[in-house]
């Protein structure tokens, strides 16, 4: 493929309506000597009073292409607007991309020739030059404070996210903010902002501005129906749509003998970045992960970095134990949207001031917090360590390098049946390359398929290096036990967010070797969890931990672990003796019931032999006086046998008519007669 060329809109001096001298001062500073394709389109339209749907590959200069048009429509109003008054509204979905439009502006604001004071203080109007305020949720900000903000500083341009927004408009300043005089509201990356979970609050916003107004949508994923089935909701009216192309030149070989035919490649990626994937096991992604970084920081003296994982859980965890196997110089730096809006805001400027240099490299792991609308300067890699859960954050991840024309590399590690996600990128228009698996020793191998991946063809054996991560990284944990904390916790929240993967079909919990995601996340042992249930152990091995003596570093923590443990043993000290005292009483009753039924049984036998006993002697008063003497000698041994019983019997009913008067006890009558037969 022929090397791809940063294409221009032409210079400034171009453009239909001349920008105002200290604004063009502003963009030549900033280094921007030519307009970008995006903003050459846009700029002319959105200053004629047209509004525009934009679509443009991350990194080709849509921020600005509407920050100029806002200023200039404001600056050339032929009123100024007077105070509570705004003049125009940007939305956007994060509150880090709000902080970095505000900053744009601020860029240029400060520069701004200041109006002389006027000594009408009734009403002062605004200065000459319009004012921004930034509306996002801190912790030293609350919606009270914004109004209050909007009034003493008069700013007329309000950036923010759709709650804080929302707050400003309809809540605390909906009898202070006017918004009769609105020029223009922009709806930064549209396609995150038409998604359900801003969708309520958009609508009340925008039904709460004015329509004599002029809106722009922006965002480098929105497809047809992403935008044209939202246009008439969020009220744009005969919209021009804007579509930014990148173009790569592909030279494709013909017959023999003929010159090879240059064709044409349509990408919705910058044209300076390439993407590349590498094949490999669960088990093996962490390894593959730190040969990455090495070989950019040897081979291409690659000084910053973000890598991308599924969760925030994800992302603490390995930050934990990602420094013992990275360059000792590196500087490692988390961000996520669990973290409080301060250490957000702390981490990015930290981030981007890091002095980084392929000896002191700064690497920054990261969700999809960073990555949309962010232009952290001078990215050189992007690694996905987990493919996005939502497919268009794809190209978003990867847009953090290669901007402005710069160039970058970005790669994924995808693992058996996810390499299905290199046609469907393709099918997206984001061309991916493989490239070989990284050995140990530096050396490209064989490009095979990991072992087990396909049983036809000739497998690469196991990478030896897999245990010994493991080991490592379980050393680590064995240091402190919120670690192993931090670990469980990230395994799950993994598995559970690979569950919910858009693009499901492809991303399947039961086609993933989650023995292999547990190694690559070094766990002691596996967590209870659904889908671990019935899988298969083969190759899996607990750490040896005696879990009672498994500390906390942290004294605190380890106090109350100790506590929590001592108030459990009681407890289940408490439940062994009441489930003992259960047993005995179950086992008393079962001991009485038996008694009772032997006594029936013996009681059944006893009225028994007297029925037979008074049968006898009725049928021998009826014989007797008919035997003959030689006759009762043939009976007479039966009949000796039988007067035994019968005397037997006689003494039992003498003695139960002496019980029935209380001569004789129950036990004692029980004791004579138990073993009677």
């Amino acid at each position: 493929m022929a090397p791809a060329t940063t294409a221009f809109g032409g210079a400034w001096s171009t453009l239909p309506t001349s920008l105002t001298p200290w604004i063009l001062d502003v963009i030549q500073s900033m280094g921007h000597t030519q307009m970008t394709p995006v903003q050459a389109s846009t700029i002319p339209l959105f200053m004629k009073h047209k509004d525009v749907v934009v679509e443009a590959v991350t990194g080709s200069g849509k921020t600005l292409a509407f920050v100029i048009p806002i200023l200039e429509r404001l600056i050339r109003r032929e009123r100024k607007l007077r105070k509570h008054e705004l003049g125009a509204l940007i939305i956007s979905p994060t509150r880090e991309l709000a902080t970095q439009i505000h900053s744009i502006f601020s860029l240029f604001l400060s520069a701004q020739p200041r109006a002389p004071a006027v000594d009408d203080l009734s009403d002062p109007p605004n200065p000459e030059y319009p004012d921004a305020l930034l509306l996002v949720s801190s912790s030293n900000s609350a919606p009270t404070q914004d109004v209050q903000r909007f009034t003493a500083s008069g700013a007329d341009i309000v950036i923010g996210t759709p709650g804080r927004v929302e707050e400003f408009l309809l809540g605390k300043g909906k009898s202070i903010v006017s918004v009769k005089e609105l020029e223009v509201l922009v709806l930064d990356e549209a396609d995150r902002l038409l998604d359900l979970g801003f969708q309520a609050a958009v609508t009340r916003i925008i039904t709460h501005l004015p329509k004599q107004r002029r809106t722009g949508l922006f965002s480098a994923t929105m497809t047809d129906a992403d935008a044209l089935s939202e246009l008439v909701r969020v009220g744009l009216r005969n919209p021009a749509r804007i579509v930014v192309k990148v173009q790569a030149k592909k030279l494709k070989s013909g017959a023999p003998g003929t010159q090879a035919r240059e064709t044409v490649e349509e990408r919705r990626i910058p044209a300076n970045l390439k993407i590349h994937y590498i094949v490999c096991q669960s088990s093996e992604k962490l390894v593959q992960l730190t040969r990455i970084i090495s070989s950019e920081v040897t081979e291409y003296k690659s000084s910053r970095f973000i890598v991308y994982f599924a969760t925030g859980a994800s992302v603490d965890y390995f930050y934990r134990v990602l420094p013992d196997f990275l360059p000792p110089e590196t500087a490692l730096f988390s961000l996520h949207g669990h973290l409080p809006p301060s250490a957000r805001t702390r981490t990015l400027a930290a981030f981007s001031d890091a002095p980084a240099t392929h000896t002191a490299p700064s690497v920054l792991l990261a969700t999809d917090v960073a990555a949309r609308g962010l232009d952290l300067p001078h990215v050189d890699i992007v690694i996905q360590f987990d493919p996005p859960s939502d497919p268009k954050a794809f190209s978003h991840r990867c847009g953090r390098t290669a901007r402005a024309g710069r160039s970058g590399r970005a790669w994924v590690l995808l693992v058996g049946r996810e390499t299905s996600y290199v046609d469907f990128l393709a099918i997206r228009k984001i061309p991916i390359s493989e490239r070989p698996y990284f050995t140990g020793s530096g050396d490209q191998p064989m490009d095979l398929p990991p072992a087990g991946e396909d049983e036809d063809e000739p497998t690469r054996p196991d990478d030896a290096e897999v245990p010994v991560f493991l080991g490592r990284i379980r050393k680590t944990i064995l240091t402190d036990r919120a670690i192993h904390d931090q670990a469980a916790k990230a395994f799950v929240s993994f598995v559970r967010a690979y569950s919910k993967h858009e693009a499901s079909y492809i991303f399947r919990v039961k086609d993933l070797d989650l023995i292999g995601v547990a190694k690559s996340f070094g766990l002691l042992r596996l967590p209870r969890m659904p889908e671990l249930r019935d899988l298969p152990r083969d190759g899996w091995e607990d750490a040896v931990v005696d879990w009672n003596s498994f500390a906390y570093l942290d004294k605190a923590q380890e106090a109350k672990r100790l506590a929590d443990g001592a108030a459990a043993a009681t407890v289940l000290d408490t439940e062994r003796e009441k489930r003992r005292a259960e047993r005995a009483e179950k086992q008393k009753a079962n001991v009485a019931w038996s008694d009772k039924v032997v006594k029936k049984e013996e009681r059944e036998k006893r009225r028994e032999k007297k029925g037979k006993k008074r049968k006898w002697l009725k049928t021998q008063a009826v014989d007797g006086s008919e035997q003959k003497d030689g006759e009762h000698g043939e009976h007479e041994d039966d009949a000796v046998d039988e007067g035994d019983d019968w005397d037997e019997l006689a003494r039992e009913e003498r003695m139960a008519k002496k019980m029935r008067k209380g001569d004789v006890s129950q036990k004692a009558f029980d004791a004579e007669f138990a073993d009677f037969d």
